[in-house]
């Protein structure tokens, strides 16, 4: 291999300087694009505070809502009297049905004599009057003794009460909370908390607070958390304990109803051989109404929200297809010729599509009320819009050879459009609404969280209370089923229309 002389190569740059000057060129161009990028990153991090948002971000909070989306909660409270027993309550709508007794909460029980206050005797006899301005005179003698209202103090007899003297709460793996004469004891991860509480709402821990608890102020409540077993808090008069489980509770029947509590084999063989619960239905029917009229997942109402959030993605851009169709062919210009007609409907699809969905969904739910037709409009204005422009430009890319040749045989102009252009954009128009009737189904979740009805609204309710989540997963479950089905049939239906295998 030979060497070129110095002299050669400065000659050859001589004679093709512009190679070497668009090569220079070239580096630069690109050398400014990865300087430009970098300080587009940079100020990205400094405007939105990227380092503080990391640093101040409470990922336990995440993590517990992650939680809770694949579990369930029992939440048993002890309400602890200023004389230390306690009383115990797991809440209206406990998952474990109307009279609960965890085998993981030992409770030991005593019987207390109680005497109420007493309670005076009320006589009440109001004198005859004969003026009505008798009010503003003093009773007296036999008037001043009719007038009397306080008898002698009645004292009821003690009564005997039950109370918890002693509660011991197993959170499993070690983790426990101790309760009895005003003391709790909270063991966690070989480390022990204790609190005293005086009944009436103090909260005074003996010794520093482990890494897993919290008291934002003296006397003030304490938080503790044991990660995915749950957590808890220990206040003054009130022990509110939150025990994590994983899965859903009573997913197919809810505590009313008479399958709750029994296996999958019992429930067999209920419908299927048992006596009939119900005389009036069969135990299959029986069944079916529990699970279909579930109070704790409603699972009826879920899926016909779920249908109307596919009924509001299809007719919206059924409509918006069937109305920007027509305009199309009055904003192209290759087959409009008037260019102020082209102009006007251009400039009446960006109004429509400049003003996004979420922002119509309010609109038309505060003229037409809450319900699917306020979002069934608003996907309607926006994909006229959408549509409208991207059918106007594949209009304005067809062939014009097929055109003019179906001009050339003397076909009428509505036969030019039927024969010579319909064929090349009608496969590239079904194919675009298929994908925006997909994509809808996912925008009528969001639009129906404002009002617009569908599964989005009640979505967004099972959210608000912050305690439903395994609502919201269940929820989300089906719409993402919903995507991947429909995702599927417009992939397909599309693959058909295209031609391609």
């Amino acid at each position: 291999m030979t060497t070129m002389h110095p002299l050669e190569m400065q000659a050859i740059a001589e004679r093709h300087k512009d190679l070497l000057e668009k090569s220079n060129g070239k580096r630069t161009r690109l050398l400014l694009l990865w300087v430009g990028a970098a300080l587009y990153l940079v100020s990205c991090w400094w405007m939105f505070s990227i380092s503080d948002v990391l640093r101040n971000a409470n990922w336990s909070i995440a993590g517990s809502y992650l939680a809770d989306w694949v579990s369930y909660e029992v939440r048993p409270d002890l309400e602890i009297a200023p004389d230390g027993t306690m009383k115990i309550d797991y809440g209206k709508f406990s998952p474990l049905g109307q009279n609960p007794a965890p085998s993981w909460v030992e409770l030991e029980r005593d019987t207390v004599q109680r005497t109420a206050a007493p309670t005076p005797d009320t006589q009440t006899s109001q004198p005859k009057t004969s003026s009505s301005i008798s009010f503003m005179v003093a009773p007296t003698g036999k008037d001043a003794a009719s007038t009397s209202t306080v008898g002698p103090a009645h004292s009821p007899g003690p009564s005997s009460e039950e109370v918890i003297t002693r509660a011991t709460v197993s959170l499993g793996a070690g983790t426990n909370i101790q309760i009895a004469d005003k003391l709790v004891r909270v063991i966690h991860g070989g480390e022990t908390l204790l609190a005293n509480v005086d009944g009436r709402g103090e909260t005074i821990p003996e010794g520093p607070l482990p890494d897993w608890a919290i008291q934002k102020r003296p006397g003030e409540k304490i938080t503790v958390s044991f990660g995915t077993r749950g957590w808890a808090e220990i206040d003054g008069d009130e022990i509110s304990i939150r025990r994590r489980f994983f899965g859903w509770a009573n997913f197919l029947f809810d505590t009313n109803s008479p399958f709750f509590g029994r296996s999958a084999s019992e429930v067999i063989a209920l419908i299927t051989s048992g006596e009939r619960i119900d005389p009036s239905q069969s135990n299959l029917s029986l069944a079916w109404t529990n699970i279909l009229y579930n109070a704790e997942w409603q699972h009826l109402d879920v899926w016909t929200k779920l249908l109307q959030t596919i009924v509001m993605a299809f007719v919206g851009t059924l409509f918006a297809s069937l109305v920007a169709f027509p305009l199309c062919f009055l904003a192209a210009r290759n087959i409009s010729r008037n260019s102020l007609l082209n102009h006007i409907t251009k400039r009446f699809f960006d109004f429509l599509r400049s003003v996004d969905m979420l922002i119509w969904a309010l609109f038309f739910t505060r003229a037409f009320g809450p319900g699917p037709l306020a979002g069934i409009s608003a996907i309607f204005f926006t994909d006229t819009g959408t549509f409208g422009k991207l059918y106007s430009e594949a209009l304005e890319n067809i062939d014009e050879k097929q055109r003019e040749g179906v001009k050339s045989v003397g076909a009428a102009p509505l036969a030019v459009q039927r024969f010579g252009v319909l064929p090349q954009v009608l496969p590239v128009f079904a194919s675009q609404s298929l994908y925006f009737w997909e994509s809808n189904t996912r925008s009528a979740t969001i639009i129906g969280a404002v009002g617009a009805g569908g599964i989005g609204l009640k979505l967004w309710e099972a959210m608000r209370t912050n305690s439903d989540w395994e609502n919201v997963a269940y929820m989300v479950l089906l719409i993402l089923l919903v995507v991947f089905i429909f995702d599927g049939v417009s992939n397909a239906l599309r693959s058909r229309l295209m031609g391609a295998r």
